[in-house]
């Protein structure tokens, strides 16, 4: 699998250019791309659905996004009605557990809405769920949070808050039918340490659209792992920003995407303060015809964000002829003054070499298939540190590799 990387250049420039990063496959099979405005919004971040304008697919954040499947979440014809949602919270003993009002402080207070959709969520949901975990609580136990899709559509707000020095795993389980609009918020304290596992295994006629908002504190640590199996659309934007100095965030994600499913994942991590680190890791494989996966990496390091340490990167596997891949990472530097800072982008088809390799060891050609693509999610899968979950997710690619390897 070739791969691309690029050296940012300093000062108030984006790093990179032309020519394209990444690989090109022939066909239309994949195609990567540097995005030179991938930072920039149509319109400025809001929680009022008015001050955006009604998407057409020629917008920067859009035009990747087939606005049809949407279900009418992006031009408001979407009405929450069905059956909805079923959402379920465990959580460990001393972690509270609330049902609040849009007037709750801590709403929005780690991001807001940066597209229609988002802000749509904001306002048309009734009731938000704030999970906290107070300051100097470890947790020895997971919080879970069940979210079943049961038909029909649905807005949601969910809040994480941990205080300071609290550690926690949470894990939000995505599963059924639904057409689900919905904004999270990660609110860490000074010290905090938050890993949050967010799996979207959905049926195949479901519609997800979320903004994932992560406030980190000074000296905090923040894990994301999102796992996109299902579903007919999905299209997720998770963001980090800091509070003070000294913060970490760690991004990975896993997509397997099947015949005709567009996933979606658009990232974007904002230094916006000195002395933080993070590091992004994407892996997705594709298989079936007009299967198109959507990744966008964008890491923004600002004019006072001195000693900055960042690094993102996108690989992609495709399993077969008619799938489709867009992957664009993107650097933007205002200072001069960091640690470090780079990506990669790497697209490619099934590495035979390492078939033959297994197979002339005496491997079924069919199991040695399987070898290389769980090769090629393994690194992903042991960030869970949930044997339960990773065992679950393991034989979910099993499942889904049964069409391909057949």
């Amino acid at each position: 699998m070739a791969e691309a990387q690029n050296s940012p250049t300093l000062g108030s420039a984006r790093a990179g250019g032309p020519p394209p990063v990444g690989s090109t496959t022939a066909g239309s099979i994949a195609v990567a791309a540097e995005s030179t405005v991938a930072t920039r919004m149509s319109a400025p971040p809001s929680f009022d659905v008015a001050d955006f304008p009604v998407p057409h697919g020629r917008e920067e954040e859009w035009r990747f996004t087939p606005l049809e499947r949407l279900r009418g979440l992006h031009d408001g014809t979407a009405v929450a009605g069905g059956n909805g949602l079923k959402v379920e919270v465990q959580a460990p003993e001393g972690v509270t557990v609330e049902a609040v009002g849009r007037d709750d402080a801590r709403l929005g207070k780690a991001g807001v809405p940066v597209d229609r959709v988002a802000a749509q969520a904001y306002s048309a949901f009734e009731k938000a769920s704030v999970v906290t975990v107070p300051k100097e609580t470890v947790l020895t136990e997971p919080i879970r949070i069940a979210v079943h899709g049961e038909g029909g559509t649905a807005f949601g707000h969910q809040v994480i808050e941990l205080g300071a020095f609290a550690e926690a795993i949470v894990v939000i389980d995505h599963t059924g039918d639904a057409v689900l609009a919905a904004n999270v918020d990660y609110l860490l304290g000074d010290g905090a340490k938050l890993t949050v596992v967010s799996v979207q295994d959905w049926d195949d006629k479901a519609v997800h659209v979320a903004q994932h908002n992560a406030l980190v504190g000074r000296d905090a640590s923040f894990k994301s792992v999102v796992v996109t199996f299902g579903g007919d659309v999905v299209r997720l934007h998770p963001r980090v920003r800091y509070a003070g100095p000294g913060g970490e965030a760690e991004l990975f994600g896993l997509y397997l995407t099947d015949a005709g499913q567009h996933q979606e994942h658009r990232l974007l991590v904002d230094h916006n303060v000195p002395h933080c680190k993070s590091n992004v890791v994407y892996k997705g494989a594709l298989q079936g015809d007009d299967a198109h996966a959507v990744w966008i990496g964008d890491v923004l390091i600002e004019a006072k964000a001195e000693g900055t340490d960042t690094y993102e990167m996108n690989r992609n596997l495709v399993l077969t002829d008619g799938a489709r891949v867009d992957s664009v990472p993107n650097l933007e530097i205002e200072t001069g003054e960091i640690v470090g800072a780079g990506h990669a982008s790497a697209t490619g088809r099934f590495d035979d070499e390492q078939l033959f390799y297994l197979m002339a060891r005496g491997i079924p050609e069919q199991e040695a298939r399987r070898l290389v693509v769980r090769g090629f999610f393994a690194e992903l899968v042991q960030q869970i540190g949930l044997p339960d979950i990773e065992e679950r997710l393991i034989a979910k690619i099993e499942e889904e590799l049964e069409a391909a390897v057949a």
